[in-house]
Order: structure tokens, then sequence, then C-alpha cells
């Protein structure tokens, strides 16, 4: 939508965001935002924020759609499929590539939008964005997500992670091979204190759990099983990272890229394999599987020599 005016002498050599902001209504910094993204002109030409109006020039006011950033946007996500369909909940495989919900920042394609897309009612409990979402994978990790489809079972599930009664099953392939084959790793995870987008082991950081076992061993790499105690983000990603054992294809925390370009890696080999949880209603245990995807499955024979 574009507004067009003509300056009246009550802000003639007003700058440009202070005077927008009287005649628009709207806050200065809202109207200094319209300047720097060159949406006021002047006369035909752009006006900074700085720049000064003068009565009797023409103005031209291009109001961009901002578009809610937390808006769910109903549309089919391409490789989501369907795990287990019940009554109480759904458990889905989360391609990569897919946000659990909206957030700012995030453009993508969403699980939460996905199913809405499908024709699948979810809980309505928790904030409209993340409605019926009990846990989240992150957008580069794929595999096996339980979504509520009741309030019951949103409170239900909500609660079992919460106490840690689900079992959290992960696969992933690390470079080198953990000593020992078999452990856990116990290291508190904060915030990286150079980079705002990273994850580290710190001092001061949330309490941390990732029991491990190696399943096979490659030479370079090693495919393990991860049965998570707690839940950070990033945390398997980044006790292996604290390890010298990074999963490969994570350049974010370490890994050899060359290792990745051979495998045709251009994420991290980290997979939710399994998930098991009591049912909501029956108490019966719930077990899902998700099987390799493409990409991981092509590294994984590669190293085992099929390539």
């Amino acid at each position: 939508m574009t507004e067009t005016f003509t300056v009246p002498e009550t802000v003639d050599g007003e700058r440009a965001d202070a005077a927008l902001a009287k005649l628009l209504g709207v806050s200065r910094s809202a109207a200094a935002l319209l300047c720097v993204e060159g949406n006021v002109r002047q006369d035909g030409a752009v006006l900074a924020k700085s720049d000064r109006l003068r009565a009797g020039a023409a103005v031209a006011v291009t109001v961009p759609e901002r578009v809610d950033p937390l808006a769910v946007v109903v549309e089919p996500v391409e490789g989501l499929a369907i795990l287990l369909d019940d009554d109480e909940f759904v458990v889905v495989d989360k391609p990569v590539g897919v946000a659990a919900h909206p957030s700012p920042g995030w453009v993508g394609p969403t699980v939460v939008g996905g199913l809405a897309a499908a024709g699948y009612r979810i809980s309505t409990s928790g904030a409209p964005e993340r409605a019926g979402i009990v846990h989240r994978l992150d957008v580069g990790t794929s595999g096996a997500m339980v979504v509520a489809k009741t309030e019951h079972a949103y409170t239900q599930l909500k609660r079992a992670f919460k106490d840690r009664t689900v079992d959290k099953v992960y696969h992933a392939v690390v470079q080198g091979l953990p000593d020992p084959l078999r452990g856990t790793i116990d290291a508190p995870i904060g915030r990286h204190p150079g980079y705002d987008w990273r994850f580290a082991v710190i001092e001061d950081g949330r309490p941390s759990v990732t029991h491990y076992e190696v399943l096979e061993a490659f030479g370079r790499a090693a495919l393990v099983e991860v049965h998570l105690e707690t839940g950070r983000t990033h945390q398997i990603r980044v006790h292996f990272s604290a390890l010298r054992h990074p999963c490969a294809g994570d350049l974010t925390y370490g890994a050899d890229p060359r290792l990745a370009a051979e495998l045709g890696l251009t994420r991290q080999w980290l997979h939710a394999y399994e998930l098991a949880f009591d049912h909501p209603a029956s108490g019966d245990r719930v077990r899902a599987r998700s099987p390799y995807p493409a990409d991981l499955d092509y590294a994984l024979t590669a190293l085992r020599g099929g390539h």
C-alpha cells in the first residue's frame, strides 16, 4: 500500500523520521524503518531518515505488508511422513530442513503447518504457534517426533518429557572412535561465550547428560547410539564435539569438511531414531522408529565401503 501526501508547513525542515511519525501516527522507530528500507520518497527521491522534509513537496510512503513471524503457514511439507497415528497423538518422521514450529527468523516449512495442511487436528495447548508441540528437533536433525492431538495428551506428554520418562534414542556418526566404546558424557551446556548461535560445554551451563554406545567402527568414524537423559539445544553435537569426536558433517562444531564432502553430507549425521513413551490414555508403552533418510544412509554405506 502506498500513501501520498503534500508536506504541510507544520513539519517543514524537520527530520523525515520525526515528521513522518507525526503525519502517519506511528512510532519514530517505525518511521525510521520505513526510510531505512527505502520506502519513503520525496519528489521521487528516496528519503533517508535524517533527511529533511520540504513544505509543498510530494511524499510517497510505501507501507510493506509485515508478516507475523509466529504465524503458522499451512502448507504441505515434502517428506513429512507419519510413523504412528493415534487418537491422542501423532508421531511424525520429520525431514531435515523442517522446523518444529514457527519462530522469528525462520521462513521455511514447519511440522505444525505440515500437519495442519494434511488435515490433522492437534492440541491447542501452549502458544498458538507451538500448538501440540511437546518437544522439538533441530531444523538440521531428522527423525521421530511426537505431537499431541488432545489437551490431555499434551499435558501428559509434557510431563513425561519433564520427568525424563521418555526414551529418546538417536543414532549419530561421529568422527574417530570414542574411548571408551560405551560411556556417559556429563557436562553442563550453555551458550558459547563467543558465538550467539553456538552452544558449548561451560562451567555454569545447564546440567546435560548423554549416554552412548558404539554400534559400528569404521576407522575414520563410528556409528553410535545415543540415549539422552536431558534435552539441551544441540546437546549431542556439543558433547561429542567436546570429546573431539564431532558428528560427521557438522561443520559448525568442528567436523572435517573433507570427510563431509567425501560422504556427501551437507548437514550433521544425526538422526532421532526412536521414541518410546507411555500412552497418554492407556499407559501402555508406545515405541516408534524412524528409518535413516537417504542422505544419511548414503554416507553410512560409503563408510561401510559400499561406494
